[in-house]
């Protein structure tokens, strides 16, 4: 990795690790789709354990509802991507609530095999006090769940960027660049305009990462909620 994107890194472990407050801590990694959340939030949770702090890093991609649901409005329906594809009362449930201020800290990961496309009952873990939550995906800052973080960490690029980054990594798996296009240009872009209309999500985070360049990204803290001691700036 460049410096700049070691010391961005380090720089956001160091404010999340600063943290207690008797209770694991909740960040979700949010942006559009191929913004480069799942590398991001890998590197954090390995530089916030760096540092001493038990992490846990999952994804909201366990939480996928089924694909007779997820594609009922069709396989190209942006409406369909936000408001079908995922579990939001299984995320919830078995993942945020309990590692919440009310919950009992026994969590789930994973309510679904996306693979398989069928349910799945995993065996709950027991997270440390003092652990801190890393979860990457998309609208995760939407009303049904925007609540349940103590940190919202937003990674900005332009759809132009992100929909290169997809295409090249998804193409092999959707058929060929062209079928990769088409989604991103018709379900995943509108549906991430969609998100922006009706939650604003980068006005809501309190963390704004420009992830344009992964080499040379930017950070700005722009606030923190008030479950958690104010983070230095």
């Amino acid at each position: 990795m460049a410096a700049n994107r070691d010391n961005i890194l380090n720089q956001l472990a160091q404010l999340l690790a600063e943290q207690n407050i008797n209770r694991p801590i909740r960040v979700a990694i949010d942006g559009r789709t191929a913004s480069g959340k799942t590398t991001f939030a890998n590197e954090l949770a390995s530089a916030i354990e760096k540092l001493g702090r038990p992490t846990i890093r999952t994804s909201i991609d366990g939480f996928h509802r089924p694909k007779v649901e997820r594609y009922a409005r069709g396989r190209f329906s942006p409406e369909g991507y936000y408001f079908d594809a995922r579990d939001l009362p299984a995320v919830r449930k078995l993942l945020l609530d309990p590692l919440g201020p009310k919950g009992n800290r026994q969590y789930r990961t994973a309510s679904f095999d996306l693979q398989r496309d069928q349910p799945i009952e995993q065996e709950p873990r027991s997270a440390p006090h003092d652990a801190i939550l890393i979860v990457d995906g998309t609208f995760l800052l939407r009303p049904e769940l925007e609540e349940a973080w103590d940190i919202a960490v937003f990674l900005k690029t332009t759809e132009e960027v992100a929909e290169t980054r997809g295409v090249n990594r998804d193409a092999a798996n959707l058929g060929g660049a062209t079928a990769a296009k088409k989604l991103y240009s018709q379900r995943y872009r509108p549906a991430f305009a969609l998100y922006d209309e009706l939650c604003q999500p980068q006005a809501r985070a309190d963390v704004v990462v420009d992830n344009s360049d992964f080499d040379y990204p930017d950070l700005m803290v722009k606030q923190v909620r008030s479950t958690v001691a104010s983070l230095p700036i």
